[in-house]
């Protein structure tokens, strides 16, 4: 069994973590920590654990618990992680950040966007960016996986394949992406309190949202350019999802087979990468409480465009859901492992 801590375990993220590892054969938690609910049972804090997780949770320690664990999740808002993981923590636990202080690989740029100090810059060539498609190759061999973000999930893998085909104009690239309400976490603030968001949709941080430096990256490596978007995140008055639309420039005309023969070559014995019928598309609620990732595309002949569209409930293949399969991926399970949940609905 994979002995499992997770440092942050009363987030949304967190809670979703454990909901997932507790449905997983083959690992064990044997430690929560929260810093609001040290000595509360997990189920006190979530009621719908009751009877199955009554863990209590603690005060973190992470040298402590990195001689406990095979693998420790944290679940760290950005900014703490760097703090944290050093080289000898690495040694005797594998690391699996769902925050952001690892998936950039210039420390500078990090610092750019998150307006913070990088504590561990050193580490950033050993963490790999841990995108299970694109990047199990590398997750195999590393102790330090970035679990990408959610926005990034969902937009990465919605065209990477364009982009290591050289289809689109890597410099025409628009991403308009809608996230429920739980991709802002759990702490209080008042743009999202149920009155002031339901009934409405708005954009939010227009032209500086955090993920776009993290889009730019994968997805420039793919194409082996340095390459800028236009990505503008919208919040939608709905508990789990994201759906985003990307819009790229083809450099000639192709067809629809075309296209998806392209995504075929990438995607079609990825379990969690389901490909849209011509005509269909995807929406969050087919996506609800599962690891998967929903893609469908139009080619618009008239604008010479192409139209992606991806889903993903963000708090699994967003975060939770990817971070286990990550696991599996190190521990040389089976990646579904765990993870075989059916999409609720409705």
């Amino acid at each position: 069994m994979i002995r499992v801590g997770i440092v942050g375990a009363t987030g949304y993220v967190g809670e979703e973590l454990v909901r997932i590892l507790m449905q997983h054969p083959e690992s064990h938690i044997i430690n929560l920590t929260s810093q609001s609910y040290v000595g509360k049972s997990f189920s006190q804090i979530y009621h719908n654990f009751e009877g199955i997780c009554n863990t209590i949770c603690e005060e973190e320690d992470i040298e402590k618990l990195s001689e406990e664990a095979d693998v420790i999740f944290l679940a760290l808002p950005h900014g703490i992680a760097s703090k944290k993981v050093n080289a000898s923590i690495l040694k005797k636990a594998k690391v699996i950040d769902l925050g952001a202080d690892f998936r950039l690989k210039n420390a500078n740029v990090y610092e750019q966007w998150y307006n913070t100090e990088h504590f561990s810059p050193e580490l950033l060539k050993e963490a790999v960016y841990g995108l299970c498609e694109i990047k199990r190759d590398q997750i195999q061999k590393s102790n330090l996986i970035a679990n990408p973000g959610c926005y990034t999930t969902c937009t990465i893998l919605s065209l990477y394949p364009l982009l290591k085909e050289n289809v689109i104009d890597e410099d025409s690239i628009i991403v308009d992406a809608k996230s429920g309400v739980s991709g802002a976490g759990r702490a209080l603030s008042l743009d999202i309190h149920y009155i002031e968001c339901t009934e409405s949709i708005k954009a939010y941080k227009i032209a500086s949202h955090r993920h776009t430096p993290e889009i730019e990256q994968e997805l420039g490596e793919a194409c082996k350019k340095d390459i800028t978007i236009s990505f503008t995140p919208h919040l939608i008055p709905m508990n789990r999802g994201i759906l985003a639309t990307c819009y790229g420039k083809l450099k000639k005309k192709v067809t629809w087979d075309e296209i998806m023969n392209i995504y075929k070559k990438y995607y079609e014995k990825e379990q969690f990468i389901r490909l849209m019928n011509k005509g269909v598309y995807p929406e969050t609620r087919w996506v609800k409480g599962s690891n998967y990732c929903d893609i469908g595309f139009s080619v618009d002949e008239r604008t010479g465009r192409i139209i992606v569209i991806g889903a993903i409930d963000n708090l699994v293949k967003g975060a939770a859901g990817q971070a286990v399969q990550n696991m599996n991926i190190l521990f040389g399970l089976k990646e579904n492992t765990g993870l075989n949940q059916i999409p609720m609905f409705p």
